[in-house]
């Protein structure tokens, strides 16, 4: 008979399996595992083994259990942000198991309002411990991770700021003539239509910015810390399990424009990174906190873009606001004429620097495109 260290184990390479990103299992995963399933749930876990998502009568046969056992322990683990049980698109409800990492236990951990207790410190310091060993594990591989890594599927969609902020004007887009168009749908590229999409919106604390906070880094950008929305079933789900709580079209707008004045990112997040299917969620990034941003990311990142920042050299006046405010660290001033200029590779097209710019000398031109940047390569820590 298995001993409850080896369930916990066991339980640890299911979750690694239900998408997101793969933990190692190790002593840190588990002892974080023991705060989010208690023993007597561990054997539920089992049942998501070769299933990750089921219907009541399918998990009725995977863990022998009767519907009233099931329903107490996914009204528990569904409080803890470790199984989302929402209908699907055909009314049925389905009982999904979370990953622990993109988009799973941690980020509906830590979308809820928090108090700095005992308990929170000790997870976050398991969190801690974890990316720590997860940035090791890939500096210590570097040549074998983050190729692989670069070629995996964009995470997050941005969604640009198109409006000048100083001039009170709309950004001027270039439009490029070489793009074919086709009948797949568009994504919305504006935050205000992207709203109007949904009925149910909700909105939570950044998860990035509230883990930094209680692990005694908080962000350098803002203050701001409920600005996570979650649409449709995710909304509904995370609303009812209390990570955030439903808000009306009108004051999800005032919220993400005030996000805009401090330079935050709109990224979109879609069902299976598919744009084609309307977005699930749209965090508000900052460039210091953010685990997709580039001064905190441990694998390379991913991000697909509509747009390029174009800079009119002519218009420019060398204030640097730009290179202050990007996200990516694209934009820079030439030596020379102190002229902005921007690195293709590394712009996500988000509109910050057009947004802010004095003499709106900065474009947007259209075009679709993934945009990878790789973590640096550190000195290896020995495991």
């Amino acid at each position: 008979m298995a001993t409850i260290e080896e369930k916990y184990s066991k339980a640890g390479e299911i979750i690694s399996q239900a998408g997101g990103t793969p933990i190692p299992v190790g002593d840190t995963l588990i002892k974080l595992l023991k705060f989010f399933i208690m023993e007597d749930e561990v054997d539920f876990i089992h049942a998501f083994n070769e299933k990750k998502s089921q219907t009541i009568d399918q998990l009725k046969v995977s863990s022998g259990l009767s519907e009233d056992e099931i329903n107490e322990k996914v009204k528990n683990l569904a409080a803890r942000g470790v199984i989302f049980n929402q209908p699907n698109s055909k009314g049925v409800l389905v009982y999904r198991l979370l990953p622990l990492l993109n988009v799973g236990t941690f980020e509906y951990k830590f979308m809820g309002k928090l108090e700095n207790k005992e308990r929170d410190k000790e997870i976050c310091a398991l969190f801690n411990q974890m990316f720590a060993d997860l940035k090791n594990m890939v500096q210590n591989n570097y040549d074998a991770i983050v190729p692989m890594l670069m070629a995996a599927p964009p995470v997050d969609r941005t969604v640009p700021i198109l409006e000048n902020k100083l001039q009170k004007g709309p950004v001027k887009i270039i439009i490029n003539k070489e793009i074919q168009f086709s009948e797949i749908n568009v994504p919305s590229q504006r935050v205000e239509e992207l709203i109007q999409k949904f009925d149910d919106i909700a909105l939570g604390h950044c998860f990035c910015r509230h883990y930094k906070d209680l692990s005694g880094s908080p962000c350098k950008q803002t203050n701001m810390r409920e600005t996570c929305f979650t649409f449709g079933k995710s909304a509904r789900y995370t609303s009812e399990q209390g990570f955030s709580r439903m808000v009306s079209k009108e004051e999800a707008l005032q919220i993400l424009k005030k996000c805009e004045e401090d330079s935050l990112v709109h990224k979109a997040y879609h069902p299976n990174f598919d744009i084609s299917k309307d977005e699930t969620s749209i965090c508000n990034c900052c460039k210091c906190c953010c685990a997709n941003g580039v001064d905190s990311m441990i694998a390379p990142i991913a991000n697909t873009t509509n747009y390029l920042a174009v800079v009119d050299e002519e218009l420019c006046i060398g204030c640097g606001k730009c290179v202050k405010r990007c996200h990516t660290h694209a934009a820079y001033l030439n030596d020379n004429e102190k002229k902005a200029g921007r690195k293709e590779e590394f712009c996500i097209g988000c509109g910050i620097c057009a947004h802010f710019c004095p003499q709106n000398a900065i474009s947007l031109k259209e075009g679709e495109r993934i945009v990878r940047i790789a973590p640096d390569r550190e000195q290896v820590v020995p495991m």
